[in-house]
């Protein structure tokens, strides 16, 4: 368990951050910029999880933060040479797994989109969108990131499913599909 008795350190007052391994680079590197994005989308994932109050898919989400809180560290780890060190916290094929059991289970319910769908149609659904929305920035940095330094392929994996999951749950959320509003192209000409 991760014990912090102070908050702040000083060490990052140079516009530096420390990675696991105590390596250190700019907090404005590729690296940084897709952790930031996951922390912002686990955030989001927070406000969503407030705005479905009981619903039982919220314990999702909540197990989504926490995974997210290990995927900010895999990204946080450096992969020496392509090759893992034991002792790393990496995302797992397993996780993956459970987000695609997650969408098959809920997809089973929703009537085929004939339409793409606009943001909302409920408070809990809009909260969902956004989290989707900012969880597939945060796909956009790591893979740009992972154009310069080596990323664990299932973190990557993980965050493209978990946005399609969001994508999902939004629909559930709105009864189903049957309240998602519909996009209407040209329809505000």
């Amino acid at each position: 368990m991760v014990k912090l008795n102070k908050i702040y350190t000083r060490t990052g007052d140079a516009g530096t951050t420390g990675l696991v391994d105590g390596s250190r680079l700019p907090k404005h590197a590729p690296r940084m910029q897709a952790v930031g994005d996951v922390d912002e989308a686990n955030s989001a994932i927070g406000l969503a999880i407030i705005a479905m109050g009981d619903r039982p898919e919220a314990a999702w989400l909540t197990t989504i933060q926490n995974d997210l809180f290990d995927l900010g560290a895999d990204f946080a780890t450096p992969v020496p040479d392509g090759a893992d060190e034991p002792w790393a916290l990496r995302i797992i094929a397993s996780q993956v797994e459970r987000l695609e059991n997650h969408i098959d289970a809920m997809n089973a319910d929703l009537a085929p989109l004939d339409s793409f769908i606009l943001p909302g149609g409920s408070p809990a659904a809009a909260a969902i969108h956004l989290a989707r929305a900012i969880t597939r920035r945060a796909e956009r940095s790591a893979t740009a990131a992972a154009t310069d330094v080596a990323l664990n392929p299932q973190a990557l994996a993980y965050l493209n499913r978990l946005s399609d999951m969001l994508f999902v749950l939004a629909r559930r959320v709105n009864d189903n599909g049957a309240t998602d509003i519909k996009w209407v192209p040209g329809g505000s000409r």
